[in-house]
């Protein structure tokens, strides 16, 4: 199977910056593919240089076998873009919205469906100016669906929406890749990327440091679980990380949290606690995830 981009030790600098830092990576047909990591990794950038924005200055790229400079007009007939800072003039209507972006390309599908398709048909008449948070995403993504690509890229598409109306965007996504079409998801939101991702690249400081599957990626973790209470005292932080198979013990925000892995693991630090005499509320447990992932590559947390 031929794959839809393909990247080669990319490179781009900003001075003495270097925002993307030698990446490779290949994304396949119809699968959601996503770009993770931290504010200021260098996502926004590989996608731009990608999609043919900005000239890399090393490496290469094809995207649907065309290069993003050379062939640029050809590309961005065939691919939509929603982009991190995205705006549109505020009177402008969103059915006018639609029209204008229809106009720019050879090849449409009737916009007319897309307001129904996105929820947006009582807003036909509505400035953007006055629509809500979630109803210029739904805008956005109509727009970058309005010339029927093959290649989808959204860039930190639910920054800034409350969790049902990110929820609502999750929906969304999925609903594009059932239409055929292969989506690029940029992301520096661990519970979205592992949710919607069949494979992600996780990015930090301009390099990727992990690609694969959310399972596997987590898998390699070789396990591990967390305990999170809320501490209402004193608690037996050095008791806790003496623990056999404890790995970490930290505050965050009025929590307890001690990571470890082991059969026992869990009973250990509930039987600690009540031999203490500590008190804590609303002790549950979760199992590793892709914050575990980027913590074990980087020594860091990715909302750090």
């Amino acid at each position: 199977m031929q794959s839809v981009i393909e990247v080669s030790n990319l490179r781009k600098r900003y001075g003495s910056t270097l925002a993307v830092d030698d990446i490779s990576l290949t994304v396949q047909p119809g699968e959601i593919f996503g770009i993770l990591g931290p504010n200021g990794a260098g996502k926004s950038t590989l996608v731009e240089t990608i999609v043919g924005l900005r000239q890399p200055d090393a490496g290469a790229v094809r995207v649907l076998g065309l290069d993003p400079q050379r062939e640029h007009n050809r590309l961005v007939q065939r691919i939509g873009i929603q982009l991190q800072h995205a705006a549109l003039p505020d009177r402008l209507a969103v059915w006018e919205a639609l029209d204008l972006f229809a106009s720019f390309y050879v090849r449409t599908t009737p916009w007319q469906p897309l307001l129904e398709a996105w929820g947006l048909a009582e807003k036909r008449n509505t400035l953007f100016a006055n629509l809500s948070g979630g109803q210029k995403q739904r805008l956005f993504i109509a727009l970058a669906l309005v010339n029927d690509p093959e290649v989808v890229f959204l860039d930190e598409l639910t920054t800034g929406l409350d969790p049902q109306a990110r929820r609502a965007t999750w929906d969304l996504v999925q609903r594009i890749r059932s239409q055929g079409k292969t989506v690029v998801l940029v992301t520096h939101f661990m519970d979205e990327a592992q949710f919607l991702c069949d494979r992600l690249a996780i990015i930090d400081a301009g390099r990727v440091i992990a690609l694969d599957t959310p399972a596997n990626l987590v898998r390699g973790l070789d396990g591990g679980s967390r305990v999170i209470f809320a501490a209402n005292g004193a608690t037996p932080l050095q008791a806790l990380r003496a623990l056999p198979g404890v790995s970490q013990v930290e505050r965050s925000q009025g929590d307890v949290i001690v990571s470890g892995r082991g059969d026992t693991f869990v009973s250990d630090v509930v039987a600690l606690l009540a031999a203490s005499g500590s008190p804590f509320q609303n002790l549950r447990t979760e199992q590793a995830d892709l914050e575990d992932v980027f913590m074990a590559r980087t020594g860091r947390r990715l909302r750090d």
